[in-house]
């Protein structure tokens, strides 16, 4: 069996959005949000930094805790070396772990800070993770300035960054937990355009749901919700396809957030929003949210990522994929 049992509880989220993205349908959920997409920065790359740090220090002021409250850091973005966390996060006292799982970070994160906490390694820990459309753009496919036309498959890179802290969640203790987790592999389905990322990773989702599925002996009517970040609309309909040829349909209860953040048509966004910022701001503003009003109740989240990077995309290499999964409830103590 390899998905772990977790006992995590949320503490808190904060979210920090550009303008593409408060224009959105859920415009109105995000924390903080800018209106020229550089948080005061001069450059894009250090915008995403900014949006990091803003995005950390409000999780942390909704928990009213300090940084040296926090035991270690798990943070990633699309960026070099992930140099956006690196930089981002540098001011904060804490132990630090960057991350790269590209748009699957999110996910990556929250599964490795849970484990941390439910083992007793750290009290507390912290995920991030962040993109930027323009600092996005200019390292996998054209500088802006370009005015390259868009495929039609294409996703537009959110321009966000979203923190989590969590802790170990206490017997009978009402709140938001993470409650299981399943690491994903690294499956190659042989495409090799960085313009439909939605069709690589799709088959990615489909292993991770399918093998979550078989260990806990569950069905997909078993959660109220199953969420994906961030196929978009074309790799979404690739893996209900997947998941029904595979015995498990879902597509009455799911949805992905990359079909969440954006309006489609109105935005002009082609495939739907992706990018490590994608799935965790709409997991920090609007699924966590629903699930403490206790509108859900348990739902299945799962980030997928491109683990492309520009000079395997220049050499013709297939983009490798991989989805992280957490099942995450509304828990009503001494259920």
């Amino acid at each position: 069996m390899q998905t772990v049992r977790l006992m995590a509880r949320i503490v808190s989220a904060g979210t920090a959005v550009g303008k593409k993205e408060t224009e959105g349908p859920l415009g109105a959920c995000f924390d903080l949000r800018d209106t020229d997409d550089k948080f005061g920065m001069q450059t894009w790359e250090r915008a995403e930094s900014e949006m990091q740090r803003l995005a950390f220090n409000t999780a942390l002021a909704k928990a009213k805790l300090r940084d040296t409250d926090v035991g270690a850091l798990f943070a990633g973005d699309l960026l070099n070396q992930c140099v956006g966390s690196a930089y981002g996060l540098l001011d904060f006292d804490i132990p630090y772990f960057g991350l790269y799982g590209a748009c699957s970070t999110s996910a990556e994160g929250l599964l490795l800070a849970s484990a941390m906490v439910t083992h007793g390694m750290f009290a507390r820990c912290a995920a991030v993770a962040s993109s930027h459309y323009c600092a996005a753009e200019r390292q996998y496919r054209t500088p802006l300035e370009y005015g390259a036309q868009r495929a039609p498959t294409a996703q537009w890179t959110v321009t966000g960054a979203g923190a989590f802290l969590v802790e170990r969640a206490k017997e009978n203790e009402s709140c938001v937990r993470i409650v299981r987790g399943l690491p994903g592999r690294v499956l190659d389905a042989g495409i090799n355009d960085a313009n439909n990322m939605g069709a690589a990773m799709a088959p990615a989702a489909k292993d991770t749901l399918v093998r979550f599925f078989e260990d806990t002996k569950t069905r997909p009517n078993d959660y109220d919700l199953i969420v994906t970040g961030d196929l978009g609309f074309e790799g979404g309909s690739i893996l209900a396809i997947l998941m029904e040829d595979a015995g498990y349909p879902i597509a009455d209860r799911y949805t992905d957030c990359g079909q969440l953040i954006y309006d489609r048509v109105g935005q002009d966004v082609h495939c739907g929003g992706s990018g490590c910022g994608c799935s965790a701001v709409v997991l920090g503003a609007h699924l966590l949210p629903r699930l403490e009003r206790g509108e859900l109740g348990r739902m299945l989240f799962l980030a997928t990522g491109a683990m492309m990077s520009p000079d395997s995309i220049k050499q013709g290499q297939n983009i490798p994929a991989i989805a992280h999964l957490l099942e995450i409830e509304c828990y009503k103590g001494g259920r």
